[in-house]
């Protein structure tokens, strides 16, 4: 209960017949029990699962191919430091995945944020930052 301080004070001495300790001058209420919450309603809650899911299938085909391919580290890279976009999502997409991609790079590395849809709610988000480059 952000704002509220509730003080409760005890004594060895019983309250005086005219006082009422304290604690009772305040009787415990419940800010829950003023509040009305909608219906559980998963739907799109579980839709927005799946489809993330399907981001994290492409999210690892995307890091496999970096991996375990030199070249297409290099060329993709050397894409990005060129200011070439659309050579750079033409690599990304030549994976095989199926989500969109949206792709941001500076001269310390690159950032692929992965997207979808439940429906035609755009409903999640998986971003991928990887470094290339250190200042010293």
């Amino acid at each position: 209960m952000k704002g509220w301080l509730i003080m409760y004070f005890y004594s060895a001495y019983p309250p005086m017949p005219y006082q009422q300790p304290f604690y009772n001058a305040y009787p415990a209420f419940s800010l829950t029990s003023y509040r009305q919450y909608p219906p559980i309603d998963t739907t799109l809650f579980n839709q927005s699962i799946i489809a993330m899911q399907k981001l994290m299938k492409d999210a690892s085909l995307i890091l496999k191919k970096l991996a375990e391919s030199k070249e297409f580290a290099f060329k993709v890279m050397s894409a990005a430091q060129e200011s070439h976009t659309k050579e750079v999502k033409q690599l990304i997409e030549s994976i095989g995945i199926q989500s969109k991609v949206d792709i941001y790079y500076n001269p310390d590395g690159i950032r692929l944020t992965l997207s979808s849809k439940a429906g035609q709610i755009e409903c999640c988000k998986l971003a991928i930052s990887l470094r290339w480059k250190t200042f010293l």
